[in-house]
């Protein structure tokens, strides 16, 4: 049974927040509002979508990194070396959520070797192909890695010509799917993610349409590609997603 002291003392208490509520001129309710933080949404590893077709070649999302994921071809995209760019964190991604280390780590240092001494500069455009011998060291059975040239002049346009240099190499390999990375936050550039990915498709499919024409003219073979697999972060994934769409309706008008 509560005495009259215990009413007393809870009453002062109720009239006390009632009297600070009243002084900020906020409810409680709008209190735990204001001082609530959203979490960021972010898509499961391995998740993936088909988000629609061109030219009878499928074009997907996945959430995975260019170390780990399974295509005939990787292809990743980088800057011109500076000293601890993809480590430096910020402005580059946490090592756990970076593609880059990851790569890196897989190709026991070799992605940082090959790009601090100079022998593949990384500039707009330039390409490496790797091969590694060594049995599981990647996911995939290639890798391309594309230069972007100077982080600081980076424009989301560039990356139309990028998806066409790798389409080109793609089919130049003669392989049926691959799997394309463009790195950009991992190495620290805090990109347009949904414009990015849309260049990245149109680029592609331009270079993909010429080939064609071509194996038709009976100039080259026809493309045997059958998929094109954007690589993407657990929080990126949607976003890149409605680029792809985006790129995929425009090309379908």
């Amino acid at each position: 049974m509560k005495t009259t002291k215990t009413i007393f003392q809870q009453k002062k208490i109720q009239w006390s927040l009632v009297a600070l509520f009243s002084a900020l001129a906020i409810s409680p309710i709008q209190t735990y509002a204001q001082t609530t933080v959203a979490t960021p949404k972010t898509t499961a590893i391995g998740t993936s979508s088909i988000w629609g077709n061109v030219d009878g070649l499928a074009i997907e999302g996945l959430v995975q990194g260019p170390s780990a994921a399974v295509s005939d071809l990787q292809v990743a995209c980088v800057f011109e070396y500076t000293e601890g760019d993809i480590f430096i964190s910020p402005p580059a991604l946490p090592a756990a959520l970076n593609g880059l280390v990851h790569l890196d780590e897989a190709l026991h240092g070799t992605l940082t070797a090959i790009r601090k001494t100079g022998k593949f500069k990384g500039h707009a455009l330039e390409t490496v192909l790797l091969t590694p011998a060594q049995h599981g060291t990647l996911a995939s059975k290639k890798l391309l890695l594309i230069g972007l040239g100077k982080r600081e002049d980076f424009n989301a346009g560039l990356m139309k010509d990028v998806g066409s240099v790798a389409m080109r190499e793609a089919l130049r390999l003669g392989v049926r799917n691959f799997s394309f990375a463009s790195d950009l936050k991992d190495a620290g550039v805090d990109s347009p993610t949904a414009l990015v990915a849309e260049n990245v498709v149109l680029g592609s499919i331009d270079a993909y349409r010429t080939q064609k024409w071509l194996g038709e003219k009976k100039l080259d073979h026809t493309p045997v590609l059958s998929k094109i697999t954007l690589l993407a972060g657990p929080a990126f994934f949607e976003t890149a997603g409605e680029g792809i769409k985006k790129a995929i309706s425009s090309l379908h008008n």
